[in-house]
């Protein structure tokens, strides 16, 4: 048996009675970071052996682990909240099924839905991207496609392109309404609502971990306005990016046609 167990997201008493039970239980636990599983255990008097296993971990290791369970129970556990969602864990549940090894999850906290439920934005449906893309020409085709969809958009984010991707999301659909929520469950939680602007401004220094909701719909202009091609423009001119270039960038990036584009381009620089 391969059983899934989430752990907290920061506070040590984010973890279920059943989780503890399980871990206490199995034989074996293969652990993201096995220090900060240690200390978990520590708390809890738990005295399971731990074994690493991270998306770095090699073909053999992977194979060892794959033994283990076809002999005896083994628990899967991620630095924080659940294994494999946005956190390693994939391979080898997928291993698990491959060789019959049932596989049960033990439900527990994940920073998206907890980020979800406190947002203030609707919930009935929402679309999860784990971490935005790292390129901001990636990061805004992304956003103008999920929040174009109407759904609440609910992603992940480090605290050094935290003002990139606010930026982004300003720029593809200006005065969408946005939560922000840092250190979720930890002495230092913070939640903040109101425009991805004045986010901007809010968190100066960002530092911690980030989880954003994104008004999608009616909560958002939708993308392609002649605000956001012209504010797009002027981005890229002021990167230095020839006329020819962003005429190009911006026709792609948005899905309009390029003479509606060119058009605005030379409206912006007419005597």
């Amino acid at each position: 048996m391969l059983y899934v167990v989430g752990t907290p997201i920061g506070n040590m008493e984010d973890i279920t009675l059943m989780a503890l039970r399980v871990l206490e239980e199995v034989p074996l636990i293969a652990a993201e970071d096995t220090r900060k599983t240690r200390r978990l255990l520590e708390r809890h008097g738990i005295k399971t052996r731990v074994t690493s296993f991270h998306d770095h971990s090699d073909e053999s290791k992977l194979s060892q682990l794959v033994e283990h369970m076809q002999r005896e129970d083994l628990a899967l556990v991620s630095e924080a909240g659940m294994p494999n969602i946005s956190d390693p864990g994939h391979d080898l549940i997928l291993a698990a099924i491959e060789n019959s090894v049932p596989v049960t999850p033990i439900p527990g906290p994940t920073a998206a839905i907890a980020a979800l439920a406190v947002s203030g934005l609707p919930t009935s449906q929402f679309t999860f991207v784990g971490f935005l893309p790292r390129k901001p020409t990636e990061r805004r085709k992304l956003l103008v496609s999920v929040i174009g969809e109407g759904r609440t958009v609910v992603a992940y984010e480090t605290p050094h392109r935290l003002h990139g991707a606010l930026e982004d999301i300003d720029a593809v659909a200006p005065g969408t309404r946005v939560t922000v929520c840092r250190e979720l469950t930890k002495l230092h939680e913070e939640v903040f609502r109101g425009s991805a602007s004045e986010a901007r401004v809010h968190f100066t220094n960002p530092r911690g971990e980030f989880t954003l909701v994104i008004g999608g719909g009616s909560q958002s202009t939708p993308a392609g306005t002649d605000a956001q091609l012209d504010s797009a423009l002027r981005r890229l001119e002021s990167e230095g990016v020839s006329g020819r270039e962003a005429v190009e960038r911006v026709s792609r990036e948005y899905g309009v046609r390029r003479n509606r584009v060119y058009r605005m381009w030379v409206e912006g620089h007419s005597p």
